[in-house]
């Protein structure tokens, strides 16, 4: 995956996130970014295709050990 394209995109935070220590999601076209909004610099771009495999492994349990 290339370089997080230049311009802003819009972030997203989960309505459950009081600590402070949260994960944040945008996209901008066809990319989806996560970061933490304690690292706010540091970006995880993923595709589509990527971030509908993660939420399906999520809401099946795949990560529920972690």
């Amino acid at each position: 995956m290339g370089p997080v394209p230049a311009s802003e995109p819009v972030w997203y935070v989960g309505r459950q996130c009081e600590s402070g220590g949260c994960v944040e999601v945008g996209t901008l076209d066809d990319v989806v970014m996560m970061r933490s909004s304690q690292a706010p610099d540091v970006v995880l771009p993923i595709t589509r295709a990527e971030w509908r495999e993660f939420l399906a492994g999520a809401k099946e349990g795949l990560f529920d050990h972690l």
